[in-house]
């Protein structure tokens, strides 16, 4: 009961903050695709949320931990915190121009196929969550839970598959609130994650058996075939 009363309140105070951001930055609730964008999310996070609840509480508990946490490395600390105000202030961005600058138009098209590729997205990043319990959102070695290195489903291709979606995250999110320019944090976002893999990596590498071998023979870090 703990772990779904900590889901609901954390669900309220996400999707209060991410209101507080798409509205506050639009200068108005007259904006179709922030709510758009919330109901849609909402609508996921609450599915998912009861998902994970039944097939993996482990995964959730670990998911709902604050974003810096006692055994994070400091450097991981240092780049998600600037990391989390850029998605955040991002989002902010992507709302101001939308509906108060209005320097982007959209058509309705556009953003509706941008919430089908959000959905498309998630259910990646799901399937993601879904082969790997072990996908905190801190860099951390899960020793009380058994951590071990994943190599199957998405893993097999690229080393950080939730970065990689995350990418196509950040680029759904524009189109579905209706900005062109929002596409330029894209490229932000790449550059952030491609140096957390770093020290994500340096520790896994020192506290992970079997992970230098599982890095070496999947060569790719975060975008197939790229880099």
């Amino acid at each position: 009961m703990g772990l779904v009363l900590n889901l609901i309140l954390q669900t309220i105070v996400w999707f209060g903050l991410m209101g507080a951001i798409l509205f506050g930055a639009a200068g108005t609730i007259d904006y179709a695709g922030g709510w758009l964008y919330l109901g849609e999310m909402f609508a996921i996070s609450v599915i998912l949320g009861l998902y994970w609840t039944r097939v993996d509480p482990g995964l959730l508990r670990e998911r709902l931990k604050p974003p810096v946490q006692k055994d994070q490395p400091l450097a991981d600390k240092l780049i998600l915190i600037p990391l989390l105000i850029l998605l955040f202030g991002g989002m902010g961005f992507m709302a101001s121009d939308a509906a108060r600058w209005r320097w982007s138009t959209m058509p309705p098209s556009v953003q509706w196929a941008g919430s089908v590729l959000l959905l498309a997205v998630i259910l990646f990043m799901s399937w993601t969550m879904r082969t790997n319990s072990f996908a905190a959102p801190v860099v951390k070695i899960q020793k009380e839970r058994g951590q071990t290195v994943v190599t199957t489903g998405p893993y097999a291709i690229v080393r950080h598959p939730l970065y990689f979606g995350a990418l196509f995250y950040v680029a759904a999110t524009s189109l579905v609130l209706g900005s062109w320019w929002g596409l330029a944090t894209v490229p932000l976002v790449a550059f952030g994650f491609a140096i957390r893999t770093r020290v994500e990596e340096k520790a896994l590498g020192e506290g992970l058996q079997g992970y230098g071998d599982y890095a070496r023979r999947v060569r790719w870090r975060l975008i197939p075939f790229v880099w």
